[in-house]
Order: C-alpha cells, then sequence, then structure tokens
C-alpha cells in the first residue's frame, strides 16, 4: 500500500470506494470480511456502507501483511486489538518469536556462481531438492538467482561434496539430521513453557506482559543455539574418539576371540531329548540347559571319582597298619 489512504468528507464508502481509498482490491475486501478480519459494514437497502473503522482496520492490516503476517496471525492480533490489550506488546512478542534465531545473514547466489561452489557440477535435480529443503529459495522473475537463507548450511553442503559425499547422501542426511533437531527443539520449548512462560499461557496476556515475556524470548533465545553448540562439541569428541580407538585397535586377537566366544562342537542329541528339554525351558533356552545339565554331570562324575581315589588310598593305607 503506497501512501495514506484518502478519507471521505462523510466518512462513509461503497465497498469500491473503499477498496480505492486504501490500496486494496474489492475481493481483497471481501476475503478479510469472510475471515472476520473486517467488522461488518452497515446495510442500507441492497448496498453495504462502510466507515472509517474499516479504513482504518484495512491499514492495520496491510501493515501487518507487509511485516510477513498471516491472515492467521493478524485476526488473532486484531482480536487482542479490540480486547483493548493493546498491539504494541504482542506485536513485539510475535516479532522476537517469528525473527531470525541466530545472527547469519542470508545471501544470493547466481546459477553459474552455485554451479562453480559445487565445482563445476549442474545437477538439477539437486537444486530442486535444495529449493524443497529450503537451503535455496527462487526469486521472483529471476530463474538464474537464488536465495540463500544460511550461506553457512551451503558451505557446509559444498565442502561434504567436495570430500566425495553424493548429493543424494547430503540431503537424505539433512531430512534425517532436522527431524531429530525439531524433536530437540520441542523439547526445549515444553521445558521454557512448563518452567519460564507458563504464567503467561492460561490467560490472554496484558501489554505488559506481552512486553515482558517478549524480553524472555530476547534473553532465553540465544541460550538454544549455545546449548546445542556445547553438547554436540562434546558428542561429537567422545563418539568420534571411541571410533577411532576402535579402529587402531584393529580385529581382537585369535586367543581373545576365543576367550570371549567358547569354540561349539555339534553333538546329536535324541530328538525326545530336546523336545522334553523344550517343553521344560522353552526353545531359548534349550542349549544353555544342556550344556549346564552335562556341565554338572561331569562335575559330578569328577567329584565322585575324586572321592573313590581318596577312598582306596584309605583302604590301602588301614590294611598296611594291619599287617
Amino acid at each position: 500500500m503506497s501512501g495514506r489512504p484518502e478519507r471521505r468528507p462523510d466518512g462513509e464508502y461503497r465497498i469500491e470506494d473503499l477498496a480505492h481509498a486504501s490500496g486494496t482490491t474489492v475481493r481483497s475486501i471481501r476475503a478479510y470480511a469472510d475471515r472476520g478480519l473486517l467488522p461488518r459494514p452497515e446495510r442500507r437497502g441492497r448496498t453495504n456502507v462502510y466507515g472509517d473503522e474499516h479504513l482504518a482496520r484495512l491499514g492495520q492490516i496491510a501493515g501487518l501483511l507487509d511485516r510477513g503476517y498471516t491472515l492467521a496471525s493478524i485476526k488473532e492480533l486484531l482480536e487482542a486489538w479490540d480486547a483493548g490489550r493493546g498491539l504494541g506488546g504482542v506485536l513485539g512478542l510475535v516479532a522476537e518469536v517469528q525473527g531470525p534465531w541466530s545472527d547469519e545473514e542470508s545471501g544470493r547466489l547466481t546459477r553459474a556462481e552455485l554451479a562453480e561452489l559445487f565445482g563445476g557440477a549442474a545437477d538439477e535435480a539437486a537444486v530442486e531438492e535444495a529449493v524443497e529443503l529450503g537451503v535455496l529459495e527462487r526469486v521472483p522473475g529471476d530463474p538464474e538467482v537464488f536465495l540463500v537463507p544460511s550461506p553457512q548450511q551451503l558451505t557446509v553442503a559444498a565442502e561434504l561434496h567436495a570430500a566425495g559425499v553424493p548429493f543424494a547422501a547430503i540431503t537424505g542426511q539433512l531430512r534425517e539430521l532436522r527431524l531429530r533437531v525439531e524433536e530437540i527443539a520441542a523439547g526445549l520449548l515444553d521445558f521454557t513453557a512448563e518452567h519460564v512462560f507458563q504464567r503467561y499461557l492460561d490467560h490472554p496476556p496484558s501489554e505488559a506482559e506481552a512486553t515482558e515475556a517478549a524480553g524472555l524470548v530476547r534473553r532465553l533465545r540465544p541460550l538454544a543455539q549455545q546449548t546445542m553448540d556445547v553438547e554436540l562439541a562434546r558428542a561429537m569428541r567422545t563418539l568420534a574418539t571411541r571410533q577411532l580407538d576402535e579402529h587402531l585397535s584393529g580385529p581382537p586377537a585369535p586367543a581373545a576371540a576365543a576367550a570371549a566366544a567358547p569354540a561349539t562342537v555339534p553333538v546329536g542329541l535324541p530328538a525326545a531329548t530336546v523336545a522334553a528339554v523344550r517343553e521344560l525351558v522353552g526353545p531359548a533356552a534349550t542349549a544353555e540347559f544342556v550344556a549346564s545339565a552335562a556341565e554338572r554331570e561331569v562335575h559330578k562324575r569328577r567329584m565322585d571319582s575324586l572321592a573313590e581315589g581318596r577312598g582306596a588310598e584309605r583302604d590301602v593305607a588301614g590294611g598296611a597298619a594291619v599287617s
């Protein structure tokens, strides 16, 4: 919307006049009315008559649309305004939540620069997938230029590709990573909602409360990235060290492997015996039960043998004493 809407001396408008005065269209005015964004007009005969309050409301809607708000968000904000809570604090809170959550600035890249960044590889399928993922955004009216919301993310992808990672593997990893990070973000939001913002959530916030909540968001917002940075660095160091140690140590020595996993020898058992054991202890424990029973029997016979040998020694010693 350009300039300030022209105000009629009588403060009354037909819908065409209102569209002209507000710089919008008749179709948009009707759409706003259907969504409940505009008060109902006064009905005079077969004509709807609009007033200065409708012109002012269209100005508010246009301003919020210019700031990037959706019609659903605008409706909530205007309802807050109509309830007397004011828009200043609410708009400040929404701006803090919907604003950038990092200090990184977006950039632009031509198609030729994009191909050069990836070593001259011109993969249109990869470009389309990058657009789908939001790594690249098309510029309306210029198919040779892309908006790059996160140049750092694009640089990471280029480095991985230069290291030999295929485009499909890079985008697949990004999709998986997003799912896991969104789960972590949901947990952090639930945590702060419970312990920090709960006092604002059980009622529509006042102007002062909305302003206070916006200040809390501004203070706490960097903590999410800082926490993720620290924990990711710790996890990467721990797991990378472990993986390197396992790789350098090589496979286990044969003796160690034999000790860890005792050798087994197939033994034929009567089918009826195996069936009885399975019925007694279950299929999963059959082998262990048979092995334990065999070991127990071997141990018992060894003990009996030792006892018999000791008894024979006593008999020999007694006979010698008698003679």
